[in-house]
């Protein structure tokens, strides 16, 4: 088989994050937004000048590209830091809780649907963690708010599995598809419990052999593996492979004396992945969607807006946070992608009745992968964190 097509995709994707991380600095605009509007263009619904098969590649990419985003984020959630890790937690509780109840008030005085009501306030809450990420990395952005918004990225997809999962059992309820409410919770927990307990599993001994073999290819090799692996075993248990991930990291970073060495060499090797993942997802949105939000599609984005930045306002009054912490958290908040479109997937399979939830999904996501961004570069330079070497790697020596 000639894989031609591919390598020139794969080169010229490469080619073309390197040409977006040069105009982004010179434009001010996220690489990320900037890849996602080149995918768009390449794509089917517009100029449509790459084989559509090449989408074909898009779950393997993004699970490959997100099994190591969480593992980095997990990174974060170090006791060693236990007071940075509750203020990250006080801010996610609220903005995941904020976020949903506003999205639930304004969907039901909007549809008056109590089913989509609450299945789009567990979907509010997820976040990109991908892109947030590559965000901070691309402005070099260190500081009180990069630290609490990288933390509060790495958990509160956690909190909005949990949610998700608690919700879709009431959704249940009230269409009167309540027959497996047993099923639903069970399926919950063991979801996000099992995920949580086979990253630690893994991540003993991964923890174990880090620092007891030679640094350089050798490092390489058993961190990629064991990231993989990881996502491999969730993935056919049925677990979230991005839970278990993150799992790792915080065993890694927690029990680790080298800690830091995997973490570098996972770094060393994902920028092809995350340009590949951004490019594809771009690729892959359906942009004839937009039309159809109408004003369902308006209220949702609108409060889920509103949510990020009161939930993000209230959590850093709770936690004593500082006055840029506040002010800003809640609105580099805002990017959403493939957790939350996996998500509306499972809530349309159950409760079919709901199936528009998928589009409006779909076409808000185009709108927040596209504005979250920019934003979050934004307020990232107002609280002058960026240029100030994101994630130098510690003497851990």
């Amino acid at each position: 088989m000639n894989h031609a097509t591919d390598l020139l995709l794969i080169g010229g994707i490469m080619l073309l994050a390197l040409g977006a991380h040069t105009l982004g600095q010179r434009v001010h605009v996220p690489r990320v937004t900037l890849l996602l509007l080149v995918g768009a263009l390449a794509g089917p619904s517009l100029l449509d000048i790459i084989p559509v098969r090449v989408s074909d590649n898009f779950p393997l990419v993004t699970e490959l590209t997100l099994a190591m985003v969480g593992f980095l984020l997990g990174e974060r959630m170090s006791v060693r830091d236990l007071k940075d890790g509750r203020e990250a937690i006080i801010v996610s509780l609220a903005v995941t809780l904020v976020t949903a109840l506003i999205i639930f008030v304004v969907v039901w005085l909007v549809t008056r649907n109590l089913t989509a009501s609450l299945l789009l306030a567990a979907i509010a809450t997820a976040t990109d963690p991908a892109a947030t990420l590559d965000v901070m990395r691309e402005a070099g952005s260190r500081g009180p708010l990069t630290r609490v918004v990288a933390q509060v990225v790495a958990i509160d997809d956690a909190w909005g599995a949990i949610l998700f999962s608690i919700l879709l059992v009431f959704a249940e309820l009230v269409s009167g598809n309540g027959s497996a409410v047993i099923e639903s919770i069970g399926f919950g927990v063991y979801e996000v419990l099992g995920a949580m307990i086979l990253g630690v599993l893994l991540g003993l001994p991964m923890a174990w052999m880090t620092g007891r073999l030679k640094p350089g290819e050798p490092m390489l090799l058993e961190s990629a593996g064991f990231v993989f692996l990881a996502a491999g075993i969730a993935g056919a248990l049925e677990l979230s492979y991005l839970l278990t991930c993150m799992a790792l990291g915080v065993t890694v970073a927690n029990r680790a004396h080298h800690h830091v060495r995997p973490f570098r060499s996972i770094e060393g090797i994902i920028e092809p992945f995350l340009a590949t993942f951004f490019f594809l997802a771009g690729f892959s949105l359906e942009w004839d969607l937009l039309p159809t939000l109408g004003l369902l599609g308006g209220a949702y984005v609108t409060a889920r807006i509103a949510g990020r930045i009161l939930g993000g306002a209230m959590g850093g009054q709770l936690a004593h946070s500082s006055h840029a912490v506040k002010l800003r958290n809640g609105a580099c908040l805002l990017p959403q992608a493939g957790v939350a479109m996996g998500l509306a997937l499972v809530a349309t399979d159950r409760l079919p009745e709901v199936a528009f939830i998928l589009p409006l999904i779909i076409g808000s996501t185009v709108f927040f992968e596209l504005i979250g961004p920019p934003i979050t570069m934004y307020n990232l330079k107002r609280a002058g964190e960026t240029g100030r070497g994101y994630e130098e790697p510690a003497d851990d020596d």
